[in-house]
């Protein structure tokens, strides 16, 4: 499009690795358009807020940044700013986000990402504001182009949305009932990104685990042993797993291929009975704990991390001390810890028992604590080891080059920049708390 060649755009992302990759899609439209990204708001043409509605706090940043462009904007006439994603796909939302931002050109959804390109046609073409939030999920769209900004990394979808309704989560609402692609897509996919030199790739769901359920003769398990046949050098992860959905298909599925990480990502939120029944997780703490029995009886080593939420409405101090428990019991190599976000819109939020902010904040800094102290002991154990790095990037505030193992561990090296996609060997001489200092060897 001529009238968009040359131009910059800049993409502002808020969220999990889901968002980051439709950011990628986004910036594939726009780079198909003829545009380039840029990495400044002075110097962009288009402006895109990527947004995330998980927690408060992201909502907050940005609102906060979406508002700081008011005075750009008067400057800029022809500046086209453009917000979408979670965020404005909440009931009414769009609205109340036009009304306090009225500069803004361009709102739309999570379920239209795909059309942007009409969207800002639209614009272009003379409409003062374009709003279009859709409510209802449609068809997986594929061939949508996309800049991938992760190299050696990247991201595959292969489900989008989620039927599981936990009480506290807005996902559900905002991205729809889950559905899988097919399976000849995502395998043609990964092998592309084999072909282009990707040595790592990371299959993306809300929840992984039920992959398929909508498609017929296949699932997950398989999806993993077809995705291992893949000629070439590389990785495989994926995130993030259902507990109620890990099956022993699958752990054997991941323990017969050699191309799968010796990691998962398996989100508890809390160690209470009580509490998981009141976020509808449909799992008891003793079903998790044989989940984490049952991988580790096919894959010994396998490093667990988690998620963790405190503060949940009617949690007590004896549910906080079963997720501590729980924690000690289950040894995790690293853990996501949150404080409960009451998000409009779901059933947590009409809840009793709201927990007092100093309350949920006391018990997250002693569960930081404890797992900061487990992560400690869990690092020491690479001292003096020679792990296989993948080398990922440069870090400039360390002046180091990093990149991750097998396990998920980060390791920090002195390199140069053309180790950037290579297994490499590191041996290990300081440990932190979730990080490791080596040499390459």
């Amino acid at each position: 499009m001529e009238i968009l060649e040359g131009k910059k755009y800049l993409i502002t992302t808020y969220g999990c690795q889901m968002n980051l990759h439709e950011s990628e899609k986004l910036a594939g439209i726009l780079t198909s358009l003829g545009m380039t990204d840029c990495e400044s708001e002075q110097e962009a043409d288009i402006i895109v807020f990527n947004t995330c509605c998980i927690r408060e706090n992201a909502e907050e940043r940005a609102e906060g940044n979406i508002g700081a462009l008011k005075q750009l904007k008067k400057k800029k006439k022809n500046l086209i700013i453009a917000v979408g994603g979670c965020m404005t796909q909440q009931k009414s939302y769009a609205e109340k986000l036009h009304k306090t931002f009225p500069f803004v050109d361009i709102i739309f959804g999570t379920h239209n990402l795909e059309d942007f390109k009409n969207l800002l046609l639209l614009k272009l073409n003379g409409k003062k504001t374009v709003v279009d939030v859709r409510d209802k999920e449609g068809a997986i769209i594929e061939g949508t182009p996309k800049t991938r900004t992760s190299y050696p990394n990247a991201w595959v979808n292969i489900t989008y949305g989620c039927d599981n309704f936990c009480s506290y989560c807005i996902v559900p609402y905002v991205r729809g009932r889950e559905r899988s692609r097919q399976m000849s897509d995502v395998i043609a996919e990964c092998e592309s990104l084999v072909k282009e030199g990707y040595k790592e790739i990371t299959l993306l769901g809300q929840n992984v685990n039920s992959y398929g359920k909508d498609l017929e003769n296949t699932d997950f398990a398989t999806l993993i042993t077809e995705i291992s046949k893949i000629d070439g050098e590389f990785r495989l992860r994926f995130m993030t797993n259902h507990p109620k959905d890990l099956t022993e298909g699958l752990v054997k599925a991941l323990a017969a291929s050699p191309k799968v990480c010796k990691s998962i990502h398996l989100p508890v939120q809390s160690g209470s009975d009580k509490i998981l029944k009141l976020m509808n997780r449909r799992y008891t703490r003793k079903d998790y704990l044989d989940k984490i029995r049952l991988l580790r009886s096919y894959i010994p080593d396998i490093a667990v991390t988690t998620d963790i939420m405190v503060g949940f409405p009617q949690e007590t101090e004896e549910d906080f001390a079963d997720t501590v428990a729980l924690v000690k019991e289950a040894g995790f190599a690293g853990a996501f810890t949150f404080v409960y976000s009451l998000r409009e819109g779901t059933p947590a939020a009409k809840m009793d028992g709201q927990i007092p902010a100093e309350v949920s904040k006391d018990r997250i800094m002693r569960l930081i604590d404890l797992q900061n102290s487990l992560n400690r002991e869990y690092s020491k154990s690479y001292n003096g080891k020679t792990v296989c790095i993948l080398c990922e990037g440069y870090d400039e505030k360390k002046d180091k080059f990093l990149g991750r193992d097998v396990y998920g561990r980060m390791a920090y090296f002195d390199g140069t920049p053309d180790l950037i996609g290579k297994f490499i060997n590191v041996k290990i001489t300081e440990t932190g708390g979730i990080s490791l200092v080596g040499k390459i060897v």
